[in-house]
């Protein structure tokens, strides 16, 4: 009886070792070091993504674009770059009770009414329990077709012989190999199944959805490789306590990486919010410092966001700073650009930062409407009603040009914002009407934004 070849592999970023170790040496992480066997050499299917493999210029236009699938979700659409790309792997994450499985019932549901058969694989659901979900939220279909099954060799089987529009696994944890004795959810099973899939979706032409686990980090479950092997990576954001839901792609091979989807979670599922602006200044205060808003850009789309902050005495040896939203280190830089070319201590005051409606600002041009609330906050003197702040801030406390401002300008106008503070250089980009406040340094920005 021959003796198993055990092989050590690192859950964070698939490398493998010839033995354990407490830290990965490639990406640093500690006790990601994982045990798993080796597959006996000649083991391995040959992976093949056509009945050919002859080698086609660049420049055939024999095979022309295909097109692609609507989700029936114009919010899907926007972030998977016009819709789903037929023979695509997509992976989607989010934390427990965010709605994936929700989603990807709606989303087969509408492919199943227009585009034929899909095939929805539950591997922690029984029958009975995702036909419940399915009647709460309308999505019963005859087309829409249920596969309670964790064996990758048995859903393969079925998809080849099936004919599919779509396909949905849920979740990729879940799937096993009966080549492999690990269990369900370890980094060969994970990276195995996640490779039987791609070869399944690039061969057969259909595309397929994978459904992950998250970490308590909030990255997705499983090898690092399983993010490079697929086409596009969405996550699902939001409070699981809150009816807000931002879908975001952090990879996507077929469009753009800047587009986000908001969507609200009701009784019936998920429902598209056409109009996010609306949604994320409905709560937003009067007369209140530390409040003010900012013409965001996410991807094509001009989004009007609230940035808070609150300024105290603080009670600590060690001031606090507690940062939601945006980057917590370009809030400390702004926080010293505030103290040296602005007068403004910060070094004895707790400091909070908040992004309403659970937004995240990755643009630098969310500066200029930070620091504006910061110094509202310290001051404790409201934002002047009806002005809205964008524009990047550099070292020497200079406002610097942002992109698309004629946009921001526009959005903030279309809800009632009579006056708009943007750099200097953004000016000559947008129609002089009386309304914008064009600004060189931080100062004269707050200067105007407080009226002093």
């Amino acid at each position: 009886m021959s003796k198993k070849k055990i092989a050590y592999a690192c859950q964070s970023c698939g490398a493998t070792f010839v033995r354990w170790a407490g830290r990965c040496t490639e990406c640093g992480e500690w006790n990601s070091i994982v045990e798993e066997e080796v597959i006996e050499e000649g083991s391995h299917v040959r992976a093949s993504f056509g009945e050919e493999s002859a080698p086609v210029a660049i420049t055939d236009t024999s095979q022309g674009p295909v097109p692609r699938l609507a989700t029936g979700m114009a919010e899907f659409d926007r972030v998977l770059g016009g819709g789903v790309v037929p023979g695509s792997l997509m992976l989607i994450g989010g934390d427990p009770g965010i709605g994936k499985s929700t989603v990807m019932l709606q989303l087969s549901h509408h492919l199943a009414r227009t585009c034929g058969p899909v095939l929805y694989v539950s591997g922690e659901e029984s029958f009975g329990q995702t036909r419940l979900r399915a009647s709460r939220l309308g999505t019963l279909h005859d087309d829409l077709l249920l596969l309670m099954e964790t064996e990758v060799g048995t859903v393969r089987g079925i998809v080849s012989n099936g004919g599919f529009a779509l396909v949905v696994i849920d979740s990729i944890q879940s799937m096993y190999s009966s080549k492999l004795p690990a269990v369900p959810g370890s980094v060969g099973q994970v990276r195995h199944c996640a490779n039987e899939f791609l070869t399944l979706a690039k061969g057969l032409n259909v595309p397929v959805f994978l459904v992950g686990h998250v970490t308590k980090e909030g990255a997705i479950a499983g090898p690092r490789l399983l993010e490079h092997l697929v086409d596009t990576v969405l996550y699902f954001e939001g409070e699981g306590k809150e009816g807000l839901r931002i879908l975001r792609a952090v990879k996507n091979r077929f469009g753009s990486t800047n587009e986000i989807g908001v969507f609200e979670m009701s009784d019936t599922g998920l429902r598209e919010v056409p109009n996010p602006s609306a949604l994320f200044l409905n709560e937003r205060p009067e007369g209140v410092s530390g409040s003010v808003v900012i013409p965001s850009v996410e991807g094509t789309r001009p989004l009007l966001v609230e940035v808070q902050a609150l300024v105290s005495e603080t009670s600590f040896a060690s001031p606090k700073r507690t940062v939601t939203g945006v980057n917590a280190n370009r809030v400390a830089l702004i926080l010293a650009v505030l103290e040296k070319r602005a007068g403004m201590p910060f070094s004895d005051k707790d400091v909070f930062v908040n992004v309403a409606g659970g937004v995240r600002l990755e643009e630098p041009a969310a500066d200029l409407a930070i620091a504006v609330a910061l110094a509202s906050s310290q001051l404790d003197v409201p934002v002047t009603p009806h002005v809205a702040v964008f524009g990047e801030i550099g070292l020497a406390g200079e406002v610097r040009a942002v992109s698309m401002a004629r946009q921001r300008v526009g959005e903030a106008s279309k809800f009632g914002f009579t006056r708009c503070i943007l750099p200097k250089n953004c000016g000559g980009d947008v129609e002089d009407d009386g309304a914008i406040l064009p600004v060189s340094g931080v100062r004269q920005a707050i200067d105007l934004a407080l009226e002093r």
